[in-house]
């Protein structure tokens, strides 16, 4: 498991001890850290959910930057730090050094509270729970997650209420919203209405239209979820429009059957349930439009390069 910033703040202050007075490289500390940790592969590469930046530099990143702000570390150039006396004098407490402990010094506390009084009321006592364990890079990333969540199953709710038709034309929609059926006229329409809840349906996969996708939706309450059969009628009826490949979609779930007997049919079936139906909804703005958009910055150390 990958330590939270804070469990890296005391063994970074005291490799940069150990260097005895001279600099010490950032990428040098992250990696003497992950070996004194015991850290995987895995562990190592694992990233945020940007993708951007791993888990690792991103807590270690934090670790340095408070470790600064307390005093107890001094920038020397980019990456490239030294221990300061204050920091020795940390060290020599032989206590654990976290947030608790740097709240001691003025000059974090200064830090802390402007970010605070930038952030907001809610926001800060948000923050203060999780601050223990999350960067604030994690904690607003997990404060984004938790209202995507919440704003995917409401659209999934919306969506088991809407009309067959209007169900039809938003699948409609989302296919050509992710790049099916090219730009042209009819790439996508429907082949027929049951009067039932489900709505079958073929879109172009290219804009010439050489190759077509084949689609089933149920629009079904939670529940009420996909058997085997249903696939394998699925499967019987590509087989009649001689097509390669087909895309179920449901608002519900799917038994535990299903995905082997879609593994094991010659066709290559798609499945997607209610849950990932909304995530896909919400990811190319199908009943949903971005309220606001937030840029994350991080400083340009080539432009301070001397």
């Amino acid at each position: 498991m990958i330590p939270n910033y804070q469990q890296f703040m005391r063994p970074f202050l005291q490799i940069a001890n150990d260097a005895h007075g001279n600099e010490v490289k950032l990428r040098d500390v992250i990696n003497q850290l992950a070996d004194q940790f015991g850290l995987t592969d895995e562990e190592r590469s694992e990233t945020l959910p940007s993708g951007r930046q791993s888990i690792l530099d991103n807590r270690v990143g934090w670790a340095r930057t408070y470790l600064t702000k307390a005093g107890l570390l001094e920038a020397t150039r980019r990456a490239h730090f030294v221990i300061t006396p204050r920091g020795k004098e940390a060290l020599s407490e032989n206590v654990d050094i976290n947030n608790q402990n740097l709240k001691k010094f003025d000059e974090f506390i200064a830090f802390k509270q402007k970010s605070n009084d930038e952030a907001g009321s809610e926001v800060e006592s948000g923050i203060t729970e999780q601050e223990d364990v999350s960067t604030p890079d994690e904690i607003l990333r997990s404060a984004y997650k938790k209202v995507n969540e919440a704003l995917a199953q409401e659209i999934l709710e919306r969506t088991r209420k809407v009309t067959p038709d209007f169900f039809e034309d938003l699948l409609i929609e989302l296919l050509i919203a992710m790049g099916y059926g090219g730009a042209g006229e009819g790439a996508a329409h429907a082949l027929g209405k049951s009067g039932d809840n489900g709505v079958d349906g073929v879109i172009d996969q290219d804009p010439l239209g050489v190759d077509q996708i084949y689609i089933q939706a149920k629009r079904y309450a939670e529940g009420n979820n996909v058997g085997a059969g249903d696939i394998r009628d699925f499967f019987g009826a590509l087989n009649l429009k001689r097509a390669q490949k087909g895309i179920f979609i449901t608002t519900s779930d799917f038994t535990s059957s299903v995905q082997d007997t879609a593994n094991n049919l010659g066709t290559r079936i798609v499945l997607i349930n209610g849950k990932e139906l909304a995530k896909l909804m919400l990811r190319y703005n199908i009943g949903s439009r971005d309220e606001d958009v937030l840029h994350i910055k991080k400083l340009d150390e080539d432009f301070f390069e001397i």
